[in-house]
């Protein structure tokens, strides 16, 4: 076949995942579709995956990914006439400690918030089940009898012939070489048999997706990883539909294959390959044997299955896989190309998720828009230091080596770390701060009293820092605390057009008078919030935006995206031009009158107001408004200026009290006024009618804004979910997210985010309400309500109000 001269998507890389982003793309969108392979169909990595598919995530819309995933392998084989080697044999995963044990009724807690069964079984069930394991240190399992096994080249060879029979057509032994670009946008794909011009382009080029996207300006970060595994001679008495298991405990899974045994494993020590570009020609090859490496995986797999001790090798597998540096894998619009999709980066997963995630990336490339909550997956999480190949690498390992380690809440990564550090680091440090990180930033989780370690322990239960934390909760409730939030993302939209194109972007008004600020979402065509964030007007022409810490690459690549054509509104990224200090509580007046010479009386400087006012010798510009529930502002200083203004507060405070506080109070007291937190418990499949934000939406009026119609068509009428607020009566209940709501003993949502407030004394979850056909205030109010929390049942109270200050009093003192 001759290579056309044009095509509408040219999607790059033919292993499973091009080749279902290729089959949904022509399948669902009937779209023209190439499919560029430098070597044949799964050459790369496809070839000599593993094959396990499991389905249960902690996010609900990954997991319908890989249940969709399912449903493909399902009736693919119908369909195209090609076998996929789906086995719905279920898996089993093993516990063997009582902290393994919670995180499995946790996992069988979301399962079932998610539409799934999963159930957890006694040791004597799972010897039933697999008779030859060994079982005598098992506390129990978890089963989930949908899960199941298939052959990646199989399912890949049959995706494809799916996809050439919806019109798609493929070129192997066709390489990219280059791209023609004008501005941020691709024009033509050159490749070895000639260049193609193009629409959009799908990189799918899985272990070379990096030096494809070098090619286009664009960074995707993933590291290739040396991944082993064994496949065995046959096993007598291994049933061939012997579930897959996975012994995270012992750090190795298996599955039947031919009557014998796949079985590999996650090590702490991984094998990074290469932080350069992978060999063009690396195609249906591996790594030399590495026994001395995987010794300690075949200990493990033989003290649980003692039969391996006596049975043979056939065959080991040592080939590179592509993993992240938080163990997601990618997709989406890269940020700095209009018109490159990535998907890649599956971390071992591709097989599981390759139905799913070519379903929605091929949507996602058709419309311009995810097709639902994909923010965890999305190539917009990173930011500039995941450009650094080195970094990337050394987290990825940490991340690799995390695979089947024990989930702990809120636990951090250690590996490269202190990458970006406020002004104020040593200070706080020297204050006894327990440092968090959020996209590179180091941030003050929480300050350990003095003789006290400053550092986490980990538990299932309540962590060593409860008690510290709800000290400083109780100081911003009664007198004042300050928190260092200098990681928040801040822009500049300026320009003769940004009242215009603001106006567009946001859902509420933002066209006040210089010195208001407004609280917004930025919706998508489906009335689903994309950002929420704070815009502060400080000129007829100038905007300030700040938004949350991990949402930098995201929400910027949103703005800009929808920034007019032909200029009038330019978009500046200005976080590391300035610090941020947040003064919170009753007594923040008291301070900041201390230390500035500006009238910040209620009166002069009103909440939701912007002004510059002087302290410590330089122009600070104070927003007010609080993320907490209290009076309080945003202290925004040049960034080399932010220790002496945090100096001058400080002395300023001392009648009062006052002290640093950090992100796990900030926590606290925003669940307990309601707050919503973006990518929790507001996210694009959300509205913010359902989330409760309506008042924030600028429906009175008739300026037209993005997301407009979708709101409209739903004013008015009963939503199938709401956002509410639940507490427990047991107060030792550890709420994390993911729990089951039950209305009347029968399922009714599940909880976004949870957590603990102290100044009222009880566990706190906000989770969604649904029923299909609507949910209405006197079906709400007529429920009794329950929480299942690790798989245990208790009472729980519902409110749509605030738990703290529900009228803001106290915000607006």
């Amino acid at each position: 076949m001759t290579l056309p001269s044009h095509a509408q998507f040219v999607v790059i890389g033919g292993g499973i995942i091009g080749c279902s982003t290729a089959y949904h793309l022509a399948r669902d969108h009937k779209a023209d579709v190439i499919v560029l392979e430098q070597g044949k169909v799964t050459s790369g990595s496809t070839w000599h995956a593993a094959g396990l598919v499991g389905q249960l995530r902690s996010s609900a819309s990954i997991t319908q990914v890989l249940k969709y995933s399912v449903d493909l392998y399902k009736r693919l084989e119908a369909e195209t006439g090609l076998a996929t080697g789906w086995k719905m044999t279920g898996c089993l995963r093993l516990a063997t400690n009582q902290d393994r044990w919670t995180e499995y009724r946790r996992l069988a807690t979301t399962a079932r918030s998610f539409g799934m069964d999963m159930e957890l079984v006694s040791p004597e069930e799972v010897k039933r089940m697999w008779p030859l394991l060994e079982v005598g240190d098992l506390v129990g399992a978890s089963w989930l009898p949908t899960d199941g096994q298939a052959s990646p080249s199989d399912i890949t060879q049959s995706l494809a012939k799916g996809a050439r029979m919806a019109g798609a057509k493929f070129f192997e032994g066709v390489r990219v070489t280059g791209f023609a670009m004008e501005g941020n946008r691709i024009t033509a794909v050159h490749t070895t048999a000639g260049t193609v011009s193009c629409e959009t382009v799908v990189n799918c080029a899985g272990q070379w997706a990096r030096q494809v996207g070098v090619m286009a300006g664009i960074n995707v970060p993933l590291q290739p990883v040396k991944h082993q595994y064994i496949v065995t001679e046959k096993i007598e008495g291994l049933a061939s539909d012997a579930p897959t298991l996975r012994d995270p405990d012992r750090l190795t899974y298996f599955k039947e294959e031919v009557g014998g045994l796949v079985m590999g494993g996650y090590e702490p020590n991984p094998i990074p390959w290469t932080t350069g570009d992978v060999p063009d020609d690396f195609q249906f090859r591996l790594f030399d044997d590495d026994w001395d490496h995987f010794e300690q995986h075949l200990m493990q797999a033989m003290a649980r299955i003692p039969a391996l001790e006596t049975t043979g090798v056939r065959q080991m597998i040592n080939g590179p896989e592509s993993f992240t540096p938080d163990g997601n894998f990618i997709l989406g619009v890269a940020p700095e190309c209009a018109n490159m999709y990535v998907g890649a980066g599956f971390n071992a997963f591709g097989i599981a998720s390759g139905g799913g995630a070519g379903w929605v990336l091929a949507a996602w490339a058709a419309t311009g828009e995810a097709p639902m909550d994909l923010w965890v997956v999305d190539i917009r999480r990173f930011a500039a230091m995941h450009r650094d190949r080195d970094w990337v690498n050394e987290r990825t390992l940490e991340a690799y080596g995390k695979h089947y380690t024990i989930v702990y809440p809120h636990e951090e990564y250690t590996s490269g770390r202190q990458r970006i550090v406020s002004p104020l680091f040593e200070r706080l440090k020297a204050r006894g701060a327990v440092f968090g990180s959020k996209l590179g930033w180091e941030r003050p989780n929480w300050f350990a009293p003095q003789g006290t370690a400053p550092a986490d322990v980990y538990s299932m239960g309540r962590q060593n820092w409860f008690v510290p934390v709800g000290e400083e909760s109780r100081l911003v409730r009664q007198s004042v605390g300050l928190f260092d939030q200098s990681s928040f993302a801040k822009y500049e939209v300026s320009g003769p057009a940004a009242v215009a194109a603001l106006s567009w972007i946001c859902a509420n008004t933002v066209d006040k008078p210089v010195g208001r600020l407004t609280y917004t979402q930025m919706l998508n065509s489906r009335g689903g919030i994309e950002c929420d964030l704070t815009v502060a007007r400080i000129g007829e022409d100038r905007f300030y935006i700040v938004t949350g810490t991990g949402f930098r690459t995201h929400d910027f690549a949103w703005i800009k995206d929808h920034l007019p054509a032909g200029g009038g509104a330019t978009l500046t990224d200005v976080t590391e031009q300035f610090g941020t200090l947040s003064l919170m509580g009753p007594r923040a007046r008291d301070v900041l009158a201390a230390v500035t010479s500006a009238d910040v009386s209620n009166a002069a400087f009103p909440f939701g107001h912007v002004r510059t006012i002087p302290i410590a010798g330089t122009e600070v510009r104070a927003l007010r408004v609080t993320y907490v529930g209290e009076l309080g502002w945003e202290l925004h200083i040049p960034l080399d200026k932010t220790g002496d203004v945090f100096d001058a507060l400080m002395e300023a405070g001392k009648p009062y009290g006052l002290q640093p506080v950090g992100y796990r109070a900030l926590e606290a007291l925003r669940l307990e006024k309601g707050y919503r937190a973006w990518g929790a418990d507001i996210t694009p499949n959300d509205t913010p009618f359902e989330a409760g934000l309506g008042w924030a939406v600028k429906l009175r009026g008739d300026t037209p804004f993005m997301g407009r119609e979708a709101l409209e068509a739903a004013q008015g009428k009963p939503q199938k979910k709401r956002l509410a607020t639940f507490t427990t009566a047991r107060e030792d209940v550890v709420l994390l997210g993911r729990e089951t709501i039950l209305r009347d003993g029968q399922f009714a949502g599940y909880l976004s985010s949870g957590g603990y407030g102290y100044t009222i004394g009880k566990p706190i979850g906000l989770g969604y309400l649904r029923k299909p056909d609507g949910v209405t205030d006197a079906w709400i109010q007529s429920g009794r309500y329950e929480l299942v929390v690790a798989g245990e049942t208790v009472a729980a109270q519902l409110t749509l109000e605030p738990l703290y200050d529900p009228s803001s009093a106290r915000v607006k003192a």
